[in-house]
């Protein structure tokens, strides 16, 4: 372990501990060795529990580490937990997984006593859920915490961390945190630090690698080029097999446009014959009543986007396929109703547009989400999809409401399916 790891896991003996920083930069690992050693040595009466956005994201983020012998050695036998479930096992004691996107949690904070917690991606929690957390630690009892670097306007840098240095006014004196950077993981090669920061630029290589917390400004998919020499965007006719059709995210409008675009991940190999699968946004159906001089009723557009959802949009001598899920965008209940009686079942969009904008941008800036020229709208939208700049002057992060429905389509798909295809993509956060 690094000097900075091995001081962090010392000194974090104080009601709250915060590991803040760049992604892979090690503060992960240190902060699960100390709770560790925290579930196996506390005496403090209640509850263990574990929170993170989701319960799949916990069980990536911290079950999975915590059961790799590779990271944790013999300890890894003694952690059990499997994806979705209540709860898992940390060295013969139950923990409790909570989701904070799942208003549910709050509820079941209420009546907890907490003998301990690990907070995963603490700036993606509500604040509510938050400060319910806090309000629910037992006397003694500790809380570990992770984070990257998000708004210097957002809730937790401004009400808690800012408050942590000796000299604030209103100054945390029983919390602790340690900032870290990429040298402060040993684990990590000179080549994967120089992967990590071409995968990000702009605001994303501030915050992921610089591990600032700065405001967001300009251009999300900054990196993103229509040219298909630039490797963004891929001719149709030259999409590789497909392992699956996992998803059609669709953004419903009435006024607006509807937009729909087709996920899938592909059956790829690299040069050692080793699966390589990308993401690609294959295909788009779209309807913009003001191009279009008319409007469709839900009925009618249900009745479209049946017939373009029943067509093969797969390259000639490609192995035919049917998207898993059809994901529909929370508010579109007209829609969903009239998709039903077509016999179309959909699926409720996970709505979270900060989280759903970085996972994109993400796999846009890496090449690991590439886009058909089929696409056209959705490239379209891309280079002009920008942070709204009211916005970021009152600390928030938010993108400006114009030309989106296709991003958005596409981070519906993405989004709710993360569980399906995350474990066969690598991405640095």
């Amino acid at each position: 372990m690094s000097p900075k790891q091995i001081l962090s896991i010392r000194e974090s003996t104080q009601r709250v501990n915060i590991w803040e920083g760049s992604v892979r930069s090690g503060k992960t690992i240190a902060s699960l060795l100390r709770f560790l050693i925290y579930v196996s040595t506390s005496k403090v009466s209640g509850e263990l529990i574990v929170v993170s956005r989701t319960r799949d994201s916990a069980a990536r983020n911290v079950f999975a580490p915590l059961m790799d012998p590779n990271l944790f050695g013999e300890v890894a036998k003694h952690v059990s937990y499997t994806s979705g479930s209540a709860y898992g096992m940390i060295l013969g004691r139950r923990v409790w997984v909570l989701g904070s996107s799942d208003v549910r949690s709050e509820n079941v904070l209420r009546g907890l006593t907490c003998a301990g917690a690990y907070v995963d991606e603490l700036t993606l929690l509500r604040e509510d859920f938050f400060t319910q957390l806090l309000n629910r630690l037992w006397e003694g009892a500790q809380l570990f915490g992770t984070t990257n670097p998000d708004s210097p306007g957002h809730w937790f840098k401004v009400n808690f961390l800012d408050r942590v240095a000796a000299d604030h006014p209103q100054c945390l004196p029983d919390w602790r945190a340690w900032k870290f950077l990429l040298d402060d993981n040993p684990m990590l090669s000179e080549s994967r630090k120089a992967g990590i920061r071409r995968e990000n630029t702009g605001l994303y290589y501030r915050r992921n690698v610089l591990g600032e917390w700065v405001a967001a400004e300009g251009a999300i998919f900054e990196t993103f080029d229509p040219d298909p020499a630039l490797g963004f965007v891929m001719p149709w006719g030259d999409l590789p097999p497909m392992r699956e059709l996992i998803a059609v995210g669709m953004d419903y409008g009435v006024t607006n446009p509807t937009a729909a675009l087709l996920l899938g991940i592909s059956n790829e190999v690299d040069a050692y014959n080793r699966p390589a699968p990308r993401l690609f946004l294959i295909d788009e159906y779209y309807f913009d009543s003001k191009v279009e001089q008319r409007q469709l009723p839900p009925s009618e557009q249900s009745r479209e986007l049946k017939a373009w959802l029943d067509v093969n949009h797969l390259p000639p001598n490609s192995y035919p396929m049917k998207p898993r899920y059809i994901i529909l965008d929370p508010s579109a209940a007209p829609l969903r109703t009239e998709l039903a009686q077509q016999g179309v079942m959909t699926t409720q969009a996970d709505n979270e547009v900060l989280y759903g904008i970085r996972t994109m941008a993400s796999l846009v800036a890496d090449k690991r989400l590439i886009v058909s020229d089929r696409c056209k709208n959705l490239i379209r939208e891309m280079p002009g999809y920008s942070w709204d700049p009211k916005e970021t002057l009152l600390g928030k992060d938010k993108p400006m409401k114009v030309a989106d429905h296709a991003c958005d389509a596409a981070r519906y798909a993405l989004v709710t399916t993360e569980n399906i295809w995350r474990p066969h993509i690598k991405l640095a956060a």
